[in-house]
């Protein structure tokens, strides 16, 4: 199980594992969200504890310093976080990409969900892509994934490498070999998709 995927959708060649749902081109983000697995929602609950009093009774005890993450479709728990993450949602990233493939000519190719909703992940073709030697071409990409339980800061990156899994994933987020092109935004700070955009170069107002 080293690709981790619980969901995905794809456009384009099936991935190794053979895992996930094939679209055609062009389909809105709607369908993405629900056919990638990526149509629910990052809930919170403060974190309490069982204890018993002196009467042996048991009673709940609040931990106000923490927060436990959880789905919202199926309620499996997800991490647990000081009340000062902030967490992203899985439409935020799909969300990310709407006015870039509406009004930019990119176009999403693969998007899903990693360790039970833990991480998740969108790419989108750029539309630029260059020839390497032996003629292969190599696609540009534009890569945004995040966790919510506190192994990967929201990452925004272009990359070559079709993330299809936890391996592409690795695989993608380790071969920068500089930090150009790439925007990570800590879960202590707000994710603003616009701001990343703008740092990456690819906003649409910019080029309005």
């Amino acid at each position: 199980m080293a690709h981790l995927v619980e969901t995905m959708a794809f456009v384009g060649q099936t991935p190794w594992h053979g895992l996930g749902n094939q679209l055609s081109p062009h389909q809105p983000i709607e369908v993405w969200a629900q056919q990638a697995g990526m149509d629910w929602r990052i809930e919170s609950s403060d974190v309490s504890y069982m204890a018993q009093n002196e009467k042996g009774q048991s009673i709940i005890m609040p931990f106000e310093e923490q927060r436990v993450l959880y789905r919202s479709d199926t309620h499996a728990p997800l991490s647990v976080v000081s009340q000062r993450f902030q967490e992203v949602q899985p439409m935020e990233i799909l969300n990310f990409y709407r006015d870039l493939t509406e009004q930019s000519g990119f176009e999403l190719e693969t998007a899903g969900v990693l360790k039970g909703g833990k991480k998740f992940w969108a790419l989108a073709r750029t539309g630029q892509s260059t020839a390497l030697k032996g003629k292969d071409v190599s696609n540009g990409y534009i890569l945004l994934a995040t966790a919510c339980d506190g192994t990967l800061a929201t990452t925004a990156q272009f990359t070559s490498i079709r993330v299809v899994c936890n391996n592409t994933l690795a695989i993608a987020l380790r071969n920068r070999s500089t930090s150009a092109g790439v925007v990570k935004v800590p879960h202590s700070t707000r994710f603003d998709a616009e701001k990343v955009k703008q740092q990456l170069g690819i906003s649409v107002r910019a080029w309005d």
